[in-house]
Parts: structure tokens; C-alpha cells; sequence
């Protein structure tokens, strides 16, 4: 695998799975971009842009700046327990939508254009493979999970022969400070490390993926 001359777009590319995919990503040659609404003045592995993925006009002025990229790795989401599906309110259903959901699409509609008119060029999206059943507590988060991964599959039937390849990872819990100070009695060793799923994230944007469109490739270390 190699993404040597390649550039890769990562939203939420702060956090400590965009961290993990830049590290992989940049271990095999690839220029890292990294899009989120962090504080400029951090530690990264990749050039910065701050930008909320919820403003239609920030993303077109971001991508602009841009420019061209072979490899877009939409890595931004969020997950939180809710009460049962009959509980759950408006504001957790819509938080949970704007953050998995609307800040996917947004960055879509910026970024597939300048894919399609290169003619070629890759996209990962992350669901989850606790989406491909429901749970309890969980109903608004499976839910826009759920919709990640019919997005990706639609998606990839619109635009396979124009060259991209659409594909999502399907991870279970991944070892992250906040999982592990918010399950302590869990064993960490059974959760995916992010730099593996960076790995399969990798894989998926090289030219060694170039005949995989439309799968949803479960990651789910031990657990």
C-alpha cells in the first residue's frame, strides 16, 4: 500500500482517530489535511484548517483553499448513549443527526465535485458496526449511523464509474481516553487501536483498493 503523491482530506482530523489515520496516512507518503474546529495552536500530524462542518459557506471557502486531493476521509462523528427509542427527545435525535449526518453531507456536496472533475480520487466514511442491528439506549446514534452507511453505499453506485471509490469502515469501540475513562471496567486490548483502523482507512483510499466500491468493512479488534 502506498499513498506516496497523494493528498488526504481528514475531517475531525484532531481527534484521536484523525490523529490515527494522519499518522498512517502520512507513514506511507501521503500529504495530510486535516479539517476541524479545534484551536490552531496544537500538536498535529498535518496542516490544519479550522472550519465547522455544519457551515455551508466555511466548507466551500476550506475546500477552496484546498485545492485538489486524491482521498477524503470523513473521520468527524459522535456517539452518545440515549434514554429508550419512546424517550428520546428532539434534541438528541437532531444532535446526533447534525453531527453524523449533515456534517457528512455538507462536506460531500463541497467535495465530490472537485473528485468527479479529476475523474478519479477515493472516500471513506466511518459507521458503525453496531449499526447493522439496533440496541437499546442507543436508537438516535444507530440510527444516524444506519444512514452513514445506506449514504455510502448510494453514493458509491452514483459515482464508481466516474472513477471514485466510496467505502466505509464499520468499527466497534475504539480505544480512545474518553471510552476508557467512561468504561473502566472494560479491557482496552479488545477495542480497535486507531492507528489499525487508520491502516484499513489507508488501504481503502490507495490504488490497492481500486476495485472495492460500496463495502462496509467491519473493524472490530477482539471486541
Amino acid at each position: 500500500m502506498s499513498l506516496a503523491g497523494k493528498r488526504i482530506v481528514i475531517t475531525g482530523g484532531a481527534g484521536v482517530l484523525g490523529q490515527g489515520v494522519a499518522q498512517i496516512a502520512q507513514s506511507h507518503g501521503a500529504d495530510v489535511v486535516l479539517i476541524d474546529v479545534v484551536p490552531d495552536a496544537l500538536d498535529l500530524v498535518g496542516s490544519l484548517i479550522r472550519v465547522d462542518l455544519t457551515d455551508p459557506t466555511g466548507l466551500k471557502q476550506c475546500f477552496e483553499q484546498i485545492g485538489d486531493f486524491d482521498v477524503l476521509a470523513n473521520i468527524a462523528g459522535g456517539f452518545a448513549m440515549g434514554p429508550a427509542v419512546h424517550e428520546t427527545d428532539d434534541a438528541m435525535w437532531d444532535a446526533m443527526f447534525t453531527i453524523n449526518v449533515t456534517t457528512l453531507r455538507r462536506v460531500l456536496n463541497e467535495a465530490m465535485p472537485r473528485l468527479l472533475s479529476r475523474g478519479r480520487g477515493s472516500v471513506i466514511n466511518v459507521g458503525a458496526l453496531g449499526a447493522m442491528r439496533g440496541a437499546p439506549n442507543m436508537g438516535a446514534y444507530l440510527a444516524s449511523k444506519s444512514v452513514v452507511m445506506r449514504l455510502t453505499e448510494s453514493l458509491s453506485e452514483e459515482v464508481k464509474d466516474s472513477g471514485i471509490n466510496v467505502n466505509a469502515v464499520l468499527p466497534t469501540v475504539i480505544d480512545t481516553p474518553r471510552n476508557r475513562a467512561d468504561m473502566p471496567d472494560v479491557d482496552p486490548a479488545d477495542w480497535v487501536d486507531p492507528q489499525d483502523l487508520g491502516q484499513v482507512i489507508c488501504f481503502l483510499g490507495s490504488d490497492a483498493a481500486r476495485a472495492v466500491h460500496g463495502a462496509l468493512v467491519p473493524v472490530s479488534g477482539l471486541s
